[in-house]
């Protein structure tokens, strides 16, 4: 009997559960358009059950009737409905006005962007995905305005140069602060090679949420001295409470470089150095004689080598990343893994990076909630030599084609002009390994309503693993007959520390205050040691511990830190009238006791305007806000112990000795730029078309300058406050919606003017670098990095001499009476992007296009490669225009070996380096939902995208890339902010033709 009631009960609540389940669907609109709804979150609240609409806006989930189904959309007001006895519910989703602006990543916070008075941009994950990158920087070229971005050469791992709204100073740092998730990140390279290695190369793209760039003083001050230079925020992806996800993102592609010079033939380069040789006055005996040496076989046709085409190379691109993501209301995660590895266009250039990253949050109670991220990532760079060293392999390209480049027993032939760099790909090692580790850990405590405390610790944990081996047959076997290696390590240990207490009140709807308190520490410590070795048993051999003698050793560690104290409070009123300030008291272990802290106040306001019953009468305007802002921030970035007299030790005989190595100077203090900056943003016709546009003037005060000091103090340079810099321009950022429905059209196009001038540095002209080589040079009313030296004008076609410009304004061809004057100026006129998108149900289609404009380029090596005969290297194709007959009309001068004719630094190798690249071009699908529920996958999207796909040069442009910047001219910060724009064989960006596909579970 008992069994029968069991089994009875059993059945009746088996049934209720069955008559409480039941499946859900409908369709989720848009109030506005009318049409289906993509990507809207639906779940059961208080669970992670859930779902997302397909590309019509449908969806299908399995729920209870006593069960709440909530619609989530940025942008869109939620909405929760009862399931009841529904079986069918359709949702209409209301903009949220407030909502459909962006939330931005301010310092310490996160505010909507019509709440924010100073000028920030943010770039989000979406706008940047499937871009086939080793490092976000690239990725942001010409998107944000006032931010100017150049890759240093097409090499891959490859650092960056960012200058946001120009460079602010001459001796300190002018690359911007990056934090990561509230860590203060090294951003720098510390390699010991003169090619820099990005550091932020180890941050896998993929993983990245949202960028944002702090660019004006009233943003970017709450970082204080940290900030003068701006302030780029990269927060990471996040868990989310919903239903757990799993996505798998592939793809693979293949690149090329984006120009080639073109070399001459060998017909056309026996013809030229022949012609060369007998001008300046050998026999045809002579010139025959010595084309023997250079190559016996110089006669035969069939050897015509193409060294160009042997530099570079298809190189191939893959990534793999591998995500799963969710959480509930209390806990939520992200865990996601990624492997790189790219091969780069010139040989033997190869990356390689392998990362994890976990992110975790939890509610412990309803007043304190914990979270933290690990980032691990392991990247390898199998390094292209240095620009300029003869193991560069992109100077191979000055290799007569008369030579070969293998012997008949199919090793390299080293009996060619210069050293053969093909060997560099079989008998040397030059690699980099980089361990990293980002992690941070916080602690939320609310203590009452509003009122919230916040602790936070960040480690960024880098190691730096560099070898070479140089063996017998290579270059760099320099004073050992049988190998030479090098084996050096880098540490580098940045810990933040950082407590903040913010309150948020509102009151009657009317008064919105916000206040933030915080306090920052930061140190970091760097260690490097280094050895080298010779005389190894066998090239198979490479490591030091093969080697016979241990000939060199070497250590090094510095550190400094920052303490800081800052503090934020905005007010609004009304929700239109906004008012901000901030305020930072840094100190730094970089000056002395009494110069030790720094004060950066700032204060902006801002007014929404469109929230006036005046304008909102105006139907053509959505929305339209006012804002100006002025403020401090400070630099720091030189050298740890520049303001003590330091001592270092020196070698005598089998003793060692001290010896004064910097000259003190106890008055040292922070370098300050005060910026103002005023700006409107404003969206017409229901937000279809919306402006951005900013005016802003920076003036950099008490420069910390490296100035020339008399040798008789026993120094050459001591570091001083002395100085002034101005940075002046205009921003415009437009945005329209030019088709909105099924088919979408959308238009971004930014434009950035910036205006600088070295105002004052007490008559001292700063030239650094060799200047055998360099033009660059930063003078008073001039700016930084500007172009200086002879200026060519033409060739005389009396006679085929080069010609110069005298003083006066005539024609010379003594080069040593020709006026020294500008040439040049790296610097560009304007800077900008545009993109198209258009879509279609699932079908995309993205066109981004990257503009400079007013450039120059100096070709340091156009004395070489162009240099109408003058030696025995191989030359550009322009130089069969050369002057020849009397009265030839040309800009190249008479070939005669060896005598210099227009082949010293002039403005003849100075190049209009204005470019339109066609950056990216992105065709993707995703396949509607409806296709994919027999096979369980929630998402799949299938793209095609090409970067880099066509650079329109300036007429006259001579050169491999207008992007560049030769990386041994990047060794210190004075070289790096001065000299600019310079290709000494350097390699071109690669076009990169990329599938992938991204599938979510």
């Amino acid at each position: 009997m008992l069994k029968k009631i069991y089994l009875t009960l059993f059945l009746v609540c088996f049934g209720i559960g069955i008559s409480l389940a039941q499946s859900i669907t409908g369709k989720v609109l848009d109030n506005d358009i009318k049409t289906g709804m993509p990507g809207v979150s639906v779940f059961i609240k208080g669970t992670t059950q859930g779902t997302t609409t397909d590309v019509e806006g449908n969806y299908s989930l399995a729920s209870q009737s006593n069960s709440v189904l909530v619609f989530q959309s940025v942008g869109y007001t939620s909405q929760e409905v009862l399931v009841g006895t529904q079986s069918i519910i359709n949702i209409t989703l209301l903009s949220d006005v407030k909502n459909l602006t962006e939330a931005v990543v301010i310092g310490y916070a996160t505010v909507d962007s019509r709440d924010v008075t100073g000028a920030v941009v943010g770039v989000k994950a979406d706008e940047i995905k499937d871009v086939p990158a080793q490092s976000f920087e690239s990725i942001l070229q010409g998107r944000v305005t006032g931010v100017q971005i150049t890759s240093g050469s097409g090499k891959v791992g490859q650092g960056f140069n960012i200058r946001v709204r120009g460079s602010s100073s001459l001796t300190g740092g002018n690359q911007p602060l990056y934090v990561v998730d509230g860590i203060l990140i090294t951003s720098s390279s510390v390699n010991s090679n003169d090619e820099g290695i990005n550091p932020t190369a180890d941050i896998n793209p993929n993983d990245i949420e949202s960028i944002d760039v702090l660019k004006d003083a009233a943003a970017a001050a709450i970082y204080g001295s940290r900030g003068s230079n701006g302030v780029i925020l990269i927060t990471t992806k996040k868990g989310k409470a919903g239903k757990s996800t799993f996505n798998v993102n592939f793809s693979s592609g293949i690149s090329e470089a984006t120009r080639r010079r073109g070399f001459l033939n060998r017909s056309q380069y026996v013809e030229l150095l022949g012609e060369s040789l007998r001008n300046a006055g050998l026999s045809q005996v002579d010139v025959e004689n010595r084309l023997n040496v250079l190559s016996p076989t110089w006669r035969d046709p069939d050897v015509d080598t193409n060294w160009e085409n042997l530099v570079f190379r298809s190189g191939k691109f893959k990534q793999l990343d591998v995500s799963t993501s969710g959480g509930n209301e209390k806990t939520t995660y992200y865990l996601g893994g990624s492997y790189n590895d790219s091969e780069g266009i010139i040989i033997g250039n190869r990356f390689q990076r392998l990362s994890a990253r976990l992110s975790l949050e939890t509610k412990v109670n309803d007043k304190f909630k914990m979270g933290g991220s690990l980032m691990l990532a392991r990247s390898k760079n199998f390094r292209a030599a240095a620009d300029n060293g003869f193991n560069n392999q992109l100077q191979l390209v000055a290799m007569p084609n008369i030579q070969t480049p293998y012997g008949a027993d199919g090793k390299t032939n080293l009996g060619t002009l210069y050293y053969n760099a093909l060997t560099e790909l079989t008998d040397a090692k030059n690699t980099a390994v980089t361990l990293r580790n980002l992690t941070n850990i916080y602690g939320v405590y609310t203590i009452i309503p509003g009122l919230t405390l916040r602790s936070e610790a960040g480690l960024d944990l880098m190691y730096l693993v560099e070898e070479t081996y140089n063996g017998r047959r290579t270059a760099g076997n320099i004073g050992a007959a049988q190998g030479l290696g090098t084996y050096n390590t880098t540490l580098v240990t940045n810990y933040t520390l950082t407590n903040t207490l913010s309150y948020t009140k509102n009151i009657n709807k009317m008064h919105q205050i916000d206040a933030l308190l915080g306090t920052s520490y930061q140190q970091s410590d760097f260690e490097s040691s280094g050895v080298e070795g010779r005389v190894f048993a066998s090239d198979d051999f490479k490591t030091i511990a093969s080697a016979a003698t241990i000939t060199a050793g070497s250590s090094f560690k510095t550190n400094f830190n920052f303490l800081s104290y800052f503090a934020r409070g905005s007010y609004k009123f009304n929700d239109r009238y906004l008012v901000s300030i901030s305020a930072r008291l840094d100190g730094s272990s970089r000056f002395a006791p009494k110069t030790r802290y720094g004060f950066y106040p700032a204060a902006s306001l801002g007014w929404v305007a469109s929230e006036e019953t005046f304008i909102k009468s105006i139907k053509q305007i959505s929305f339209l806000k006012l804002r100006v802002g002025y403020g401090a921030t400070g630099n720091a970035e030189i050298g740890n112990f520049d303001y003590l007299g330091l001592y270092g030790t020196n070698a005598y005989g089998s003793s060692s000795g001290t010896l004064p190595t910097n000259a003190p100077n106890a008055n040292l203090k922070w370098e300050t730029t005060y910026q103002f900056d005023s700006g409107l943003e404003v969206s017409l016709f229901d937000d279809r078309l919306s402006l951005t546009l900013d005016f802003y003037q920076k003036n950099t005060r008490d420069l910390l300058l490296n100035v020339q000091t008399p040798s008789t103090s026993g120094f050459t340079i001591q570091t001083q406050n002395l100085g002034r810099i101005s940075n002046r321009g205009i921003e415009i950022d437009i945005k329209s919606k030019n088709l909105v429905g099924e088919f979408k059209w959308n238009t971004s196009f930014n434009i950035s003017f910036n205006r600088n001038r070295v105002d004052f540095t007490n008559g001292q002209i700063i030239a650094p670098g060799n200047r055998n080589r360099v033009i660059n040079e930063a003078r008073e009313g001039e700016a930084i990095g500007i172009m200086y030296g002879v200026k060519y004008a033409g060739v005389n076609p009396a006679n085929g001499d080069a010609l110069y410009y005298a003083q006066d304004g005539s024609k010379t061809n003594n080069y040593t009476s020709a006026f020294r004057q500008q040439i040049g100026n790296p610097n560009p006129n304007f800077i900008g992007g545009l993109t198209n998108s258009f879509s279609y149900k699932g079908l995309e289609l993205t066109i981004f296009a990257q503009f400079v404009q007013g450039n120059n380029v100096y070709n340091m090596a156009g004395s070489f490669m162009s240099s109408n005969g003058d030696d025995y290297d191989n030359q550009t194709v322009d130089q069969l225009s050369r002057w020849r007959n009397p009265g030839d009309i040309t800009n190249v001068p008479r070939a005669k070996f060896g005598d210099a004719n227009g082949t010293r630094m002039s403005s003849r190798y100075v190049y209009d380096g204005s470019y339109l690249r066609l950056k990216t071009v992105t065709l993707a699908y995703t396949f509607p939902k409806s296709w994919l529920e027999k096979s369980k996958l929630s998402s799949v999207r299938l793209y095609l995208m090409g970067q880099n796909l066509l650079t329109r040069v300036a007429s006259g442009f001579q050169g491999w890339d207008p992007e560049l910047s030769a990386g041994f001219t990047q060794t210190s910060n004075q070289s790096s902010n001065i000299i600019m724009g310079n290709d000494f064989y350097t390699p071109p960006q690669a076009r990169t033709i990329t599938a992938g596909i991204n599938i979510g579970f």
